[in-house]
Formats: structure tokens, sequence, C-alpha cells
């Protein structure tokens, strides 16, 4: 009985801090779902303040999407041959290395968009384009990007498949392709994910970069909170977590995935050997 207790009393507590985080929410989306929020539901429900949004709203939706893929691909790019060699590197460099690709992560979105804009502010291509926003978001991303890879390297001993590869002849960029790469999916996956979320919901370094003319979805977002009524800016929410949330739950089975695997396997001899 003491042991029920405690742990209704940790039901309970969990349960409050989840309703806690998620009210908050609930209620937003029903804003962005109600006809005149300030009456509440005997207005009436609504879908026109989505549609609106979407109207006004909708080029920062697409640019968001295409600055998340274009994160993607660079992040791929660099990121995962950057694992490798951190993998190949001696120790103490690899993990000097790693702290200074942190730093993006570790000091604030506004100190980071200053200065790029300090770095590349005076070239005016750039800095009227949406890749200076791109440089930034890839700065903010890599690093998680690399961890993901590099984990899963670490875990999977790549200098013995390496090994294996080059016995039967493999050069370096086959082994690199057809063995590295391959084996370290899970971890691109899970990184991929985490850059593609990451991107599309940053607001910090996309505020401080941003012009009039290429604004992401936080941007406008903050923008129609502080110039629309509440139910458009509620409705740009529901938007907002309707491309967020999916990702965060892949993010979530991914993350998951490593630790069935080695259940599934290790049942699979039990299993034959009842059947025998």
């Amino acid at each position: 009985m003491k042991h029920r207790g405690l742990f209704l009393l940790q039901l309970g507590f969990t349960l409050l801090v989840c309703l806690f985080m998620i009210v908050p929410v609930l209620m937003s989306v029903l804003a962005g779902l109600t006809e005149n929020y300030f009456i509440g539901l005997e207005s009436g429900l609504t879908t026109r303040w989505v549609v609106e949004v979407w109207h006004l709203y909708a080029d920062t939706i697409l640019l968001s999407i295409k600055l998340a893929l274009a994160c993607l691909v660079c992040t791929l790019v660099l990121g995962v041959p950057a694992a490798y060699s951190l993998l190949k590197s001696p120790r103490r460099w690899a993990h000097t290395i790693e702290e200074l690709l942190l730093m993006p992560v570790a000091i604030p979105g506004l100190a980071t968009a200053l200065a790029l804009l300090l770095a590349y502010g005076q070239f005016r291509g750039l800095r009227e384009s949406w890749l200076l926003m791109l440089i930034g978001h890839v700065l903010f991303t890599l690093p998680f990007m690399i961890r993901s890879v590099l984990s899963v390297m670490r875990t999977i001993d790549i200098p013995r498949l390496e090994e294996a590869a080059a016995s039967l002849g493999a050069g370096f960029w086959r082994r690199f392709f057809t063995v590295i790469v391959p084996n370290c999916t899970g971890g691109i996956l899970a990184g991929a994910l985490m850059v593609i979320t990451l991107s599309i919901g940053e607001f910090n370094i996309t505020w401080m970069l941003h012009t009039p003319l290429n604004k992401t979805l936080p941007v406008g977002l903050a923008d129609s909170y502080a110039s629309m009524r509440l139910e458009i800016g509620s409705a740009y929410t529901l938007i907002f977590l309707a491309m967020i949330m999916p990702l965060l739950i892949l993010v979530q089975w991914l993350g998951n995935l490593p630790h069935r695997k080695p259940r599934s396997r290790a049942s699979a001899p039990v299993t034959a050997t009842e059947s025998h």
C-alpha cells in the first residue's frame, strides 16, 4: 500500500506538470479555431483564421520549409564527414574541436547573428537574400548533426568495419559510402530530423538576419501576435504546431529505435529454442 501511494503521488505530480505545460498550448490552439476568443466557445468554431493566416503568411511558411531543407543538405554534407574526422582524430583534439563546434549553441543567437552581420553584412547580395539566414541556421544546427552521427560511429566499431572492407580491396571512398554511411543511418536520420525541427523553429538568429522580404515562420508568428488579432496569432501557432509536432514525435521514435533492436535480436534465439 505504501508503494502504491507513492506511485499515485508521483503520477499525480507528473500529470499536474503535464497539464501546466499543455493547457496554455491547448488554449492557444482553441483561440485559433474560435470565432471570437473573448466570447469563447459560444461564438462558435471556425477555420477562417487558419485560412486567413495562409493567405497572409504563406510565403513565410514556404521559406521556412525551403530554409530547413537547405540547412539539412548543408549539415549532411558537412556533418557526416566532420563526425568521421573527429572519430579518427586523437581524443584530445577531438574533444577540443567538439567544444568549439558547440560555441554557436552556447552563446545567444543574437550574438551569433550580430557576428555574421559584422562578417558578411557588407555583401549586399548575401544580406538581402535568405542565404545569410541559412549560414546562421547551419552554424546553429551543425553540432547536433555531428554529435548524433558521432555517437553512432563510436558504438558500432567503425575501425573494425573499415579494416574488413579494406581487406576485401575497397578503397576509401567506397568504404565511406558503402560501409560507414549505411551503418550510421540511424544517427543520420535522428540528426536530420533534429536539424529540420530546430531550423523551422529557430527565432533569435533569424529575427536578427531577416529582411522585410525574407521572413520565416517564427518571425511571422511574432509579427502576427504583435500586429494582428489574437485569433490570427493563435491560428498561426496552430499551423506551426502542425508542422513541428510530427517531426518531434518522429525524432523521439528514432531515438528509441536503437534500444528496440537489441531486444528483438536477443529474443530471436529464445524463440527458436522454445520452438524446438
